[in-house]
């Protein structure tokens, strides 16, 4: 959306928030711990009794959190039993410039300093058409089987040449649009990149719901409309992020520049219209509290219902707080807890019980947290990641290189079955056997590791992933 924050992280109190909506309820605990025990479809109350381990006590109760993190462990035993999954991809963002202002990113850079007359310096970066072809194309033979791509909202950026047209006619102010010939790099338009990433069957997973609004904006097209467009172009499924919390009181705090919670459902929506794949996402840990979290799960339960199962998995997404504005300014001091993470997770497998796959992100957690979550009610472990730029420029500290050997040897550690998966999880491959492990299920994948043991160390330098 245009740059139309009406705040920035120095204007917010720093001493919380006067939210309409509170962690209160009129359930017990032990009764919402019994319903989730029992598979019964849980409430919003239930999920703030058992996300705040009950209303009634202070802080966070471990004998309670352990009763909880049990019952989501057993949850996913009985839905997708002792796998855990992980996805050969590849992370391609095409630019860090965007306007829009949240105040939980670092990933961006000010638009403004991208255009070709000016003197400010950064380390953003902006890739054409050809050079996320390039991109892929060099990675399509290591065997990957996903490129995901989510991007910053570049002011040049359109969904093809007719809205470049639209956008020149209008009010630059309120479409956030310059004409790429001011910039030093033109992005091309979106249809030009994802036809640019859909190299060789990959499956290309990109166009959030807040990108997809970008590329409509000025117009009067629907998302059915924008979503059709980019599919016949390349487009595989979407990714559930710029979800961050979809209730707008917190929005209106940490990013009130981007779409508000019935726009997102709304674009959400239509790309499942169209025949896309849906994940979902939460990004907590920042100034929300436990309602927030449980009526964003409540939410995301409901489009699954209205969208017939589109929503493969559930990625939730740890507040990563360092070199955010909302951290610099003093707005928070941290982000969650590790008892939050944990409850987070559990609580995401018991309330959404129409939604099979629950992701553990070890960019967020780490190797060690990561997969103690997979034992909190997650089944899945991400992917390879072979570049990305969005939590490491946030601060994050684990954002490198994840390789089928590490995948292999850490899942086993835990007891549990490594298998190789598509984005769909449609396909699905058990990694058995001795090292080393590579990728079998890319379309020119065939089991070779997807870098030697020397590039894997150099990966590690530049990686960092996508909230998928």
């Amino acid at each position: 959306m245009a740059d139309s924050s009406e705040h920035s992280a120095a204007d917010l109190p720093t001493d919380g928030f006067d939210y309409e909506h509170v962690p209160e309820s009129d359930q017990s605990f032990g009764n919402a711990l019994a319903k989730a025990r029992n598979g019964e479809r849980l409430t919003v109350a239930d999920g703030i009794e058992l996300i705040t381990t009950g209303t009634d006590v202070d802080g966070i109760d471990q004998s309670r959190k352990e009763l909880v993190l049990e019952a989501a462990d057993r949850r996913r035993a009985a839905v997708v039993g002792d796998e855990v999954t992980f996805v050969a991809n590849l992370n391609n963002n095409v630019t860090t410039a965007c306007n829009t202002g949240c105040l939980f990113c670092n990933f961006k850079d000010t638009a403004h300093a991208f255009e070709d007359d000016s003197d400010v310096d950064h380390a953003g970066f902006t890739k054409t058409p050809a050079e996320s072809r390039e991109v892929v194309a060099s990675m399509l033979d290591r065997g990957i089987y996903e490129v995901t791509s989510v991007s910053g909202l570049h002011p040049a950026f359109a969904l093809n040449e007719a809205h470049h047209e639209i956008l020149r006619d209008s009010d630059w102010k309120e479409t956030n649009y310059k004409p790429p010939e001011r910039y030093d790099t033109d992005p091309g338009t979106y249809v030009e990149q994802m036809e640019a990433m859909s190299v060789g069957d990959v499956h290309l997973h990109s166009m959030t719901p807040e990108e997809a609004y970008h590329a409509r904006r000025g117009t009067d097209w629907s998302y059915e409309e924008v979503y059709d467009e980019l599919q016949a172009a390349g487009l595989d499924s979407v990714p559930g992020t710029a979800a961050e919390i979809l209730v707008d009181e917190v929005r209106d705090v940490i990013c009130p520049g981007k779409i508000r919670t019935d726009e997102w459902l709304e674009a959400m929506e239509a790309a499942a219209n169209v025949g896309l794949g849906l994940t979902a996402t939460i990004m907590y840990g920042h100034v929300e509290n436990a309602a927030h979290r449980v009526r964003h799960l409540d939410k995301v339960r409901d489009l699954q219902e209205r969208v017939d199962g589109a929503i493969t998995e559930f990625v939730p997404l740890s507040f990563i707080h360092q070199s955010t504005p909302l951290y610099e300014h003093g707005v928070v001091d941290g982000g969650a807890s590790d008892d939050e993470d944990e409850l987070m997770i559990a609580v995401s497998r018991l309330y959404l019980d129409n939604v099979d796959h629950v992701q553990s992100s070890w960019v967020k957690y780490g190797d060690e947290r990561g997969l103690k979550m997979l034992n909190c009610g997650a089944d899945d472990f991400m992917g390879t990641i072979l570049s990305e730029e969005i939590t490491k420029r946030a601060g994050g500290e684990y954002g490198e290189f994840r390789s089928f050997d590490q995948y292999v040897e850490m899942i086993r550690a835990i007891g549990r079955t490594p298998v190789e998966r598509s984005t769909d999880y449609e396909q699905r491959r058990v990694v058995d056997g001795d090292p080393p492990f590579g990728p079998e299920l890319g379309p020119r994948a065939d089991g070779t590791p997807l870098l030697r043991e020397d590039e894997g160390a150099r990966a590690g330098g530049d990686g960092l992933a996508a909230d998928d």
